[in-house]
C-alpha cells in the first residue's frame, strides 16, 4: 500500500473511532450539547464515507470499522462526555493534519475540510468543558 493509502486508512480509522465515541458521548448529554453531538456524529460519518471513497479510488479496500473501541476512560456523566468529545476531535484533527502533507488534489481538500471541522468542534467542546478559558490551540490536533 502506498503512503497516501496508509494515511487515508489511518484517517478512516480515526473517523470510525469518532463515530463510535459519539454514540457514548450522546448518551450523557441533553439540549444544545446533544444537538452538537448529533451534528458531530453526522460530520464524522460523512468524513468516514468521503475517505472510504478516496481509498477505493486509490485502488485499495477501506478497512472495516472495529466492533468496539477502547475509550481513554469510562464516561459516566456529562463532564466526562464533554472531555471525551474534546479528545475525539483533537485526535481526529491530529490524524488529518498529519495526512495533509502527503495528499494532493481532492484528497487534500477532503483532509483539510476534516481538519477544519474537527478543530471547530474541538473549540466548541472546549468552551463547554471550560467556560472562560481560550477554546483554541495554536495547532489544531496538537
Amino acid at each position: 500500500m502506498s503512503g497516501v493509502a496508509d494515511r487515508l486508512q489511518l484517517a478512516l480509522a480515526a473517523e470510525n473511532a469518532a463515530v463510535y465515541a459519539y454514540g457514548v458521548i450522546g448518551a450523557w448529554l441533553s439540549g444544545d450539547e446533544l444537538a452538537w453531538a448529533r451534528a458531530a456524529d453526522l460530520a464524522h460519518r460523512q468524513q468516514r464515507d468521503a475517505v472510504s471513497d478516496l481509498i477505493t479510488a486509490a485502488g485499495a479496500t477501506p478497512a472495516p470499522a472495529a466492533p468496539a473501541y477502547q475509550l481513554p476512560k469510562p464516561v459516566t456523566e456529562r463532564a466526562g462526555a464533554v472531555v471525551l468529545a474534546v479528545d475525539v476531535e483533537t485526535r481526529a484533527a491530529a490524524v488529518w493534519r498529519s495526512a495533509l502533507g502527503s495528499l494532493t488534489g481532492t484528497d487534500r481538500e477532503v483532509a483539510l475540510d476534516a481538519l477544519v471541522g474537527s478543530a471547530v468542534r474541538a473549540a466548541q467542546w472546549r468552551t463547554a468543558a471550560s467556560p472562560g478559558k481560550p477554546p483554541t490551540t495554536p495547532w489544531p490536533g496538537s
